[in-house]
This record gives structure tokens, C-alpha cells and sequence, in this order.
């Protein structure tokens, strides 16, 4: 599967849910190396015709860029959460944020 999520990862978001409504997922190409997925009320960002769906992460949509997932080799993704706020526009909570791995 291209994208999975740890039960931290899932707790988070179902916290973010909780505060904020609906969500949608979208893998960063710059931040942190990539490893930031943005994390956006549904329908804040228009999904772009480019914009590719990995999957979902609980009840969140997980988008690409296609060009970025073509480049990058077709990765498959883990969302975790780290600790501390997010950084950038990001939604988060205070004591976390979700960040992405590279799935083995």
C-alpha cells in the first residue's frame, strides 16, 4: 500500500479531526527534506488535476504531487506523528506533529 500510518499518526489526526473538521493529507516536496506532510482543513486547498491519491490515513485523504511521486521513484509512505508543534502552515496540535517516512 502507498501510504500507512502508525496508531500515533492516526491518534493525531483523529485529535486534529476533532478540533477542526474534515482534513486532507498532502506530501511537502521542500520541507524538512520532504518528511512534512501538510496537514489542511478539506477543501482549503484545491486537489489539483496533477495531484495524485496515494490512499487515506484513517479518514484523510493522502495526496502527491505526480510529477514529485514520478521523480521521487513511486514511493510508498509511513505517517507518523514527532513531537513538538508543526512548523510552516501545517495544522498540528501542541505537543505533535505528523512527519512521513519512507516505507521499508
Amino acid at each position: 500500500m502507498p501510504v500507512t500510518a502508525t496508531p500515533a499518526a492516526l491518534e493525531a489526526l483523529a485529535r486534529l479531526r476533532a478540533a477542526h473538521g474534515p482534513l486532507v493529507l498532502f506530501q511537502s516536496g521542500g520541507c524538512c527534506d520532504g518528511s512534512a506532510p501538510i496537514c489542511i482543513e478539506a477543501g482549503e486547498l484545491p486537489v489539483a488535476p496533477s495531484d495524485v491519491l496515494l490512499g487515506a490515513v484513517g479518514d484523510t485523504p493522502f495526496y502527491i504531487d505526480g510529477e514529485q511521486f514520478e521523480r521521487w521513484g513511486r514511493p510508498a509512505f509511513v505517517v507518523d506523528a514527532a513531537s513538538g508543534p508543526p512548523e510552516g502552515l501545517s495544522l498540528g496540535l501542541k505537543d505533535a506533529h505528523l512527519v512521513t517516512r519512507a516505507a521499508s
